[in-house]
């Protein structure tokens, strides 16, 4: 009981020492252990350190030889989406559209007599034959019900006709009569397939929550809009900041159109929520795989035709002005090397509106970029242009004969993701996996840095790691600059991961791949080569600890 004049009772401060392990972290590149008192770390260091500071009051985690490192932040990710595919059809290994309508049927047969069949992640690319079922198969399939089937890179789908009526998408651009449903007709008939109770949603994106504190994920950046989805469900996104549970920090943003800036003021004001800025993903092109990416020449495997340019430069122009003016950060989904060209003569005209320092002052970012060259990287580089890309998108179709060849040749596919170039060219890039299109897989993607399709924009382990934590906090203008590292003073935001071996890890062919040697001075991370990816064993954010396996503390 508080008696009046006696301070107020509070929660004690809990002490976590983790020793006998692996530290990653640039204060000692040999610490094998870490003191963590109560939401920062307090200090790293040696075994024989830690033996004369632990102390009873502290819990003591013996790490077991387990890697302590920097938690993950996805920088491009859906929360709500990602919780649908993970509940919804699995459609990644269909290879026929006969394959598709049998998986179809089946779910129809278990849902009853109402409900819709949701589904994702069918790419035709890998179909021997890529008819796509048409709307009257469909129809059959699901006896009448409702279905809404999203491509792998979720810019298009498959739709029932009960939902394109149901949508109201009869005259829409995107719609001709057949199941294939794109642009204005995909986003009408994704909204309606998206209508859930708000217990639902919620569901949904706690869900999406724990898959990715269970891979190390401490901060997600969330990539809302509004033909993605309501104010509401971006509201509840933010909402898990501020609650009670161990769940990542949702770093948020929303991609709605400014035209000037009293326009971005009352955009902003109206959200009631606070967002890091008017960006991500307010598209200005589409996909490869949808062939709605903004390309300069023809798709390879449909002549004629150049994809599709949601914003003009004028448009794009307007915005970037509006939020450099407000100090806002603003950004653009943007993936063909036209769509690439509108958003940079974009910053030329904003920059003439407002001044470049003002521009370069607000951190824009551009999501994607898969398709630049030589005079690009200058241009970004020029507007201090941050570039969210996702080194999974490389890992699952930049092989060859894979989607971007099928979809561009040989020449433009190796091209495309320069990782490499971005950093030798001075344009900051992060990294995520612009989730449910690619897995919450961290490590997976580091993997896919170090393993470029093309040889020459291959990265090192450390820069790619980099580029999925500290980067990411910079991206998203978090002003603590020790976000994202284990030194004495920063955020407890880490994971612990259960590793065979650890390494430095290049990514030049020409010089030696590997070291284990310590008087490198290198913090180690897990060797990537075997394929597999490490366990996550915590996950821990500001001292809260978000996910755990039992084997940690037993």
């Amino acid at each position: 009981m508080t008696h009046p004049g006696m301070p107020a009772e509070t929660t004690p401060r809990k002490v976590t020492m983790y020793r006998n392990g692996s530290v990653y972290t640039a204060a000692d590149p040999f610490a094998t252990a870490m003191l963590v008192d109560g939401n920062t770390v307090a200090w790293v260091g040696s075994e024989q350190a830690a033996t004369s500071i632990a102390d009873s009051s502290m819990e003591v985690i013996d790490l077991r030889g387990a890697l302590v490192a920097p938690g993950f932040v996805d920088s491009h990710m859906h929360l709500t989406e990602t919780g649908i595919a993970s509940d919804a059809l699995q459609l990644a290994g269909v290879r026929s559209a006969r394959e598709l309508l049998d998986v179809v049927a089946r779910a129809a047969k278990a849902l009853g007599a109402t409900g819709t069949v949701l589904g994702h992640g069918w790419d035709e690319s890998t179909w021997q034959d890529r008819t796509l079922p048409a709307a009257e198969e469909l129809d059959r399939a699901a006896g009448g019900r409702k279905v809404y089937l999203a491509r792998v890179d979720a810019h298009s789908a498959l739709a029932s006709p009960s939902l394109a009526s149901a949508a109201g998408i009869a005259g829409l651009d995107g719609y001709d009569g057949s199941a294939h449903v794109l642009r204005a007709a995909h986003t009408a008939s994704r909204l309606v397939a998206r209508q859930f109770p708000e217990a639902e949603r919620r569901r949904y994106q706690e869900r999406a929550l724990r898959e990715a504190a269970a891979n190390g994920y401490v901060a997600l950046a969330e990539m809302a809009a509004p033909h993605l989805c309501s104010v509401e469900d971006l509201r509840m996104s933010t909402s898990w900041n501020e609650s009670r549970e161990g769940v990542p920090e949702i770093l948020p943003y929303w991609g709605e159109l400014a035209t000037s800036a009293e326009h971005a003021a009352s955009i902003l004001e109206g959200l009631d929520v606070p967002v890091l800025g008017l960006a991500g993903d307010l598209n200005i092109d589409g996909s490869i795989g949808s062939r709605t990416a903004a390309l300069n020449a023809d798709y390879a495997d449909a002549p004629g035709h150049r994809g599709s340019l949601y914003l003009s430069v004028n448009e794009a122009a307007r915005h970037l002005a509006a939020c450099s003016a407000l100090g806002v950060q603003a950004g653009f989904h943007v993936i063909g090397d036209a769509g690439l060209k509108t958003a940079l003569d974009a910053l030329d005209l904003a920059a003439a509106e407002v001044g470049e320092q003002r521009v370069r002052a607000a951190a824009h970012r551009l999501e994607h970029v898969e398709m630049a060259d030589a005079a690009d990287f200058a241009r970004l580089a020029k507007y201090s242009i941050t570039v969210s890309a996702q080194p999974a998108f490389d890992a699952a179709w930049g092989g060859a004969g894979n989607l971007y060849e099928q979809r561009l040749g040989d020449a433009r596919r190796a091209a495309m993701n320069p990782f490499a170039s971005y950093y030798s060219t001075g344009v900051p890039v992060c990294f995520g996996s612009d989730s449910p299109v690619t897995p919450l897989r961290p490590w997976s993607s580091v993997r896919a840095c170090l393993e470029h399709s093309n040889p020459d924009q291959r990265i090192s382990a450390r820069a790619a790691f980099l580029g999925h934590t500290r980067a990411g906090w910079r991206a998203s203008r978090q002003r603590n600059p020790l976000m994202g590292q284990l030194v004495p003073g920063a955020p407890a935001s880490f994971a612990v991961w259960e590793v065979e071996e650890l390494m430095v890890q290049v990514a030049d062919d020409r010089v030696q791949s590997w070291s284990t040697d310590p008087r490198a001075r290198t913090p180690l991370l897990p060797a990537l080569d075997s394929g597999s990816d490490p366990a996550c064993l915590q996950t821990v954010r500001e001292g809260r600890e978000l996910f755990s396996r039992e084997s940690l503390r037993s």
